[in-house]
């Protein structure tokens, strides 16, 4: 081979590793993928190498076919309520689950005004009712619920606007009048909305999961087979999750000794393999380890980020990790307020208002906890080791072959 086919070669090489890297890196921000995404297309070309991928390192399905993609990944932590759709509480995905089960047996086609007629007659189900739920489709703000709904599902593909728009249905004096839109049914992405191994509709009636965490155990719960290298796999598998999904693995969090053995001797080849696909930076401490992005894409809460309640919440940790000692809401909000004497200028208006610092101080808390930096305990907010990095003191002026400090998640 002459040099010149050699380069050209491992330019090949280097833009299909690249490629391959951006459709993983785009599945975990994306699992439920349609023609539309800009990555479905290198997903497609890919697709062999990423099943086989997720399979070893994460033990998540991904199943790719013309017109849709979907890695099914499934949540190492069961406990953890931070990952909800932006905006919806249990009333609305009660309307997203009813109105999955309209379209699942809808027509290939329709309008707004039909799916909101038939959800109605499952929202009056009478179990639904023992529990409290009520859905009429009367005021504007349960049609207003409707159409977030299906905002959301025309965000995720299962729906495609075909002519119409919502905002004339939620200004109809009534559901049946006013302005309508047409949808195609995308059933294949609508398919694979559901990450269960398990689907509830599985369970004869009666014999079924009773309490919350119960039935988010038995949709997700994997067989391991009884073997070492099967048990070894699940470890890795748990962890991997882990890793991906939450901004940092602490030491102390993991309470199954197995576990947190497999942990201690496996974190540095783990690290390295999950970084190498992905393009993400590991940090190795005492304390644990944590899987940067230094793009800062591949994440839902960015830190730093723009807005005054990104410079609110970045002022909160630098408070916090001065602390170096649990603290209270209205101890961070006070600190808020005098920050808004100094940086006001530069915040919404809004915020600039006496008596915002409350709750500018709960969206910092709220962000903060759920990139893993606090944790909150009652009414006590507890710096956790990351947060060190937010942490603004002297410069340490290192000399040359004096080691780094040993101090975990050091910012310095």
């Amino acid at each position: 081979m002459t040099t010149d086919a050699r380069s050209i070669a491992q330019q090949q090489s280097r833009h299909r590793d690249d490629e391959r890297s951006q459709a993983l890196r785009a599945l975990l921000m994306a699992p439920l993928m349609t023609p539309a995404h800009e990555h479905f297309a290198a997903v497609r070309r890919h697709a062999d190498e990423l099943r086989a991928w997720f399979a070893r390192e994460t033990g998540w399905p991904l199943h790719i076919e013309r017109d849709c993609a979907r890695l099914y990944k499934r949540p190492a932590d069961l406990q953890d309520a931070s990952r909800g759709l932006p905006g919806y509480d249990q009333r609305r995905y009660v309307l997203l689950a009813l109105a999955c089960a309209v379209l699942e047996r809808s027509d290939p086609q329709i309008t707004l005004r039909v799916l909101g007629e038939r959800l109605l007659a499952w929202a009056a189900d009478p179990a639904l009712a023992s529990r409290g739920f009520r859905f009429e489709l009367q005021a504007p703000h349960e049609r207003r619920e409707l159409v977030a709904v299906c905002r959301t599902l025309l965000e995720l593909g299962v729906l495609q606007r075909v002519a119409g728009d919502e905002e004339g249905f939620v200004r109809a004096s009534a559901a049946t009048e006013g302005a309508d839109a047409l949808y195609d049914v995308q059933r294949r992405v609508l398919a694979g909305m559901l990450a269960a191994v398990r689907g509830p509709s599985t369970w004869p009636a009666g014999e079924g999961p009773v309490s919350l965490d119960e039935r988010l155990a038995a949709l997700v719960g994997e067989h391991v087979a009884d073997s070492d290298d099967a048990r070894r796999a699940a470890l890795r598998h748990h962890l991997s999750r882990r890793l991906l999904d939450d901004p940092v693995v602490y030491l102390d969090t993991l309470a199954d000794p197995e576990l947190r053995a497999y942990f201690a001797n496996q974190r540095g080849p783990m690290a390295t393999r999950l970084c190498d696909a992905t393009g993400l930076a590991a940090e190795q401490r005492a304390e644990g380890l944590a899987l940067v992005d230094e793009d800062g894409a591949l994440t839902d809460v960015a830190m730093p980020a723009e807005g005054t309640e990104a410079h609110a919440t970045l002022l909160a940790a630098e408070f916090l990790a001065g602390c170096g000692a649990p603290a209270t809401l209205d101890e961070v909000a006070s600190f808020l307020a005098g920050a808004r004497e100094r940086y006001g200028s530069y915040w919404r208006k809004s915020a600039r208002e006496p008596g915002s610092e409350g709750e500018l101080a709960q969206g910092a808390l709220e962000r903060l906890h759920k990139l893993q930096l606090v944790a909150r305990e009652g009414g006590t907010v507890r710096p956790l080791p990351a947060l060190a990095r937010f942490k603004v003191g002297e410069a340490d002026i290192r000399q040359p072959g004096k080691p780094p400090q040993n101090s975990l998640f050091d910012a310095a």
